[in-house]
């Protein structure tokens, strides 16, 4: 089954509760939240304090992906604030089994992700230990990206190996995510789409979630 789960990077700064709330009575179950620090992407976003504001108004699944170089000092603060997914990238400064097992921890899901220019390879000694996989489809750090089509490889083979491993692990593609992209990413094996600039922009979301979610 695919999943979208927009993220709230695109919507109205100023009223993001209500835009968070107006996506879930379009439909949206997972609402994605960009998290960065300035350091390991050079935008700074918003940090948990924001996201508690918005979790009375929505109350489907958080999917938190802290494009962050230290997770590990942050974890915590962000299950208080509403996590039900936490995603930290492999090329942090953390280690790695220490994050996934900080956020396990916690009692929440554990993602792991990828920069376009971080080898498939990298993931596959962690599907063992994780819930979801995210392949970044373009640069981490920005809005309004193309689409980076030479990334399907890499979603490929990490499904390949997903369907080898015999878990359940959801594979999650994020950037330049549109209706004619999102069947590129769920042919390579792709099945949660992040979607913020396409969905966000649109003045009708249900009907822009349904041009995702009809892909299949």
């Amino acid at each position: 089954m695919i999943k979208v789960s927009p993220s709230i990077l695109s919507a109205d700064f100023s009223n993001l509760g209500a835009e968070a709330k107006k996506m879930q009575e379009a439909g949206a179950t997972w609402l994605h939240i960009d998290v960065m620090d300035g350091h390991f992407v050079p935008n700074i976003s918003f940090g948990a304090p924001v996201m508690k504001g918005i979790r009375k108004d929505f109350d489907g699944i958080f999917d938190v992906h802290l494009m962050i170089s230290q997770p590990l000092r942050y974890i915590e603060d962000f299950v208080k604030a509403g996590a039900d997914m936490i995603t930290f990238h492999l090329e942090c400064d953390d280690d790695a089994n220490a994050v996934i097992d900080a956020i396990r921890a916690k009692g929440v899901k554990v993602g792991i992700s990828v920069k376009p220019k971080t080898p498939a390879e990298a993931v596959k000694p962690y599907l063992d230990k994780v819930d979801m996989v995210l392949v970044m489809t373009v640069e981490p750090g920005f809005g309004g990206q193309k689409f980076m089509t030479d990334m399907m490889p890499k979603v490929s083979q990490i499904r390949e190996w997903i369907t080898q491993s015999g878990r359940e692990i959801d594979l999650q593609v994020d950037g330049g995510v549109n209706a004619e992209t999102a069947k590129t990413c769920i042919q390579a094996g792709a099945n949660v789409l992040v979607a913020g600039s396409y969905l966000f922009s649109k003045p009708d979301y249900a009907a822009a979630l349904k041009t995702l979610l009809l892909q299949e």
